[in-house]
């Protein structure tokens, strides 16, 4: 394990550097590392304790929701009607369709023959009551391939820079609207997504200055776009040899340029911001890495953990292939995680070993467990990814149980609380409440 540190100065941008406190404008917080400096919820709650209000929502998704000032947001998808004999159509022909179309074969919910029309939702409530603000249908569609039987077809997290909220929707479009609801712009003409083993769409899209970076890897050709956020044209777009990944890319800064950080099965990559050229690369990831990048002090850390096990501490300073050389600071291969990301505070990365309630946290600086692979109690399939704010991390696993610990080296459990219902949604702190998107309802968590 390699241990010399450069220090560089670093800094992750998601929507603008203007960022007020009390909102919670992305999946991972404005910072991109699951980290709210300024929130305090609830430790401790209930289906009736803390429940400041539970609304439903209709439809399935595992997007997160968004907050910006007095209002959330999240994304859904419901069903119309079944269209029968419909079926799940490739988006390419010829020997790969022939391989998807088998490997449907036999596996409900990996990709079923017959799909249902739905309707692609951005929904918004008011953040003090929980009433229906407003909800817009960005499109009517059946999804053209199947997805997993945990994973819906509303997975990707919206994004807002406060003046507009963007919702991704993968193969049915990227939608611009107003905060109060107008549809500004949208983008469907980006392509299909044929996944592996028909697991299904989910990769959350980030804003940085004026444009979005909309990730698409999947098994035909993959790419990296970046968009004017606000036209919705295309600014550039890079290839990538890369298979299906649900990652989302992290933005940092070093040295006056912007690089977009993304993970990827054969590497991990950095782009530059402006051109989308390639910057630098490292492999060592593992098979379809869903886990998204965290980055702080001049390092950028990436990792997954499906059929091995990987996390790398990088400078942000290579050019080319950067594997073996003093760019890569340290390594780990043990225990990582599969679907749920990072979350690094202060120097701290804690992450669950594969889809486990096993949890380690390490220093950020050295890749030194403070403790490793320790099982906590309450926690069994993850999906959600952790995150910390006023002194606590929070962890929350597919049952609905949220395990609270301390923010800190050693392993303390502070409560142990539930919201009665599925929850694949990673949580968004804001301010004193908690908002959990569970699979029937929204919650918001307040003392």
């Amino acid at each position: 394990m390699k241990t010399t540190l450069t220090l560089l100065v670093v800094s992750a941008w998601f929507a603008t550097p203007e960022l007020a406190a009390g909102n919670w404008p992305h999946w991972r917080g404005d910072s991109g590392n699951g980290v709210s400096l300024n929130a305090t919820p609830p430790t401790e709650w209930s289906e009736s304790k803390n429940v400041k209000w539970k609304v439903p929502v209709p439809g399935r998704g595992s997007g997160s929701p968004i907050i910006w000032d007095d209002r959330v947001y999240v994304v859904t998808a419901v069903t119309i009607r079944e269209d029968v004999g419909a079926a799940a159509q490739p988006a390419t022909q010829g020997v790969f369709a022939q391989q998807q179309q088998r490997r449907r074969r036999g596996r409900p919910g990996r990709g079923a023959e017959r799909l249902t029309a739905l309707q692609f939702k951005l929904l918004c409530f008011d953040r003090g009551t929980g009433e229906l603000l407003w909800e817009r249908t960005a499109v009517e569609a059946t999804p053209h391939q199947g997805t997993h039987a945990t994973n819906g077809f509303a997975s990707a997290s919206p994004c807002t820079d406060g003046k507009h909220v963007y919702a991704h929707f993968g193969s049915r479009g990227l939608y611009c609207y107003t905060m109060d609801g107008q549809l500004k712009w949208k983008r469907d003409d980006l392509g299909k997504m044929e996944t592996r083993n028909s697991f299904g769409e989910g990769s959350s899209p980030t804003l940085v200055d004026d444009r979005i970076i909309v990730p698409w890897d999947h098994e035909g050709q993959s790419f990296l776009f970046a968009l004017d956020k606000q036209s919705g044209e295309t600014v550039w777009r890079t290839e990538r040899d890369e298979p299906s990944c649900w990652a989302t890319p992290l933005v940092v800064e070093h040295d006056g340029r912007k690089q977009v950080i993304m993970n990827g099965q054969n590497y991990a990559r950095a782009y530059d911001l402006e051109s989308g050229k390639e910057l630098w690369r490292c492999a060592g990831q593992t098979e379809r890495p869903v886990a998204s990048p965290v980055a702080a002090n001049g390092l950028v850390y990436i990792g997954s953990g499906f059929r091995g096990a990987f996390l790398g501490a990088f400078q942000l300073d290579g050019q080319g292939d950067i594997r073996d050389t003093d760019h890569v600071v340290w390594t780990i291969t043990r225990d990582t995680p599969d679907i749920g990301s990072f979350l690094l505070s202060g120097d701290r990365i804690y992450f669950h070993k594969g889809k486990s309630g096993i949890l380690s946290c390490v220093s950020a600086s050295t890749g030194k467990p403070y403790f490793a692979a320790s099982r906590i109690a309450g926690l069994g399939n993850i999906y959600a990814s952790p995150i910390a704010a006023g002194g606590h991390v929070y962890l929350t696993d597919r049952s609905g149980t949220t395990v609270v610990i301390r923010d800190a080296e050693q392993l303390e459990v502070v409560a142990t609380n539930s919201v009665g219902e599925t929850v694949d949604a990673t949580p968004a702190p804001v301010d004193d409440e908690l908002f959990i998107r569970g699979e029937k309802h929204l919650f918001c968590i307040a003392n």
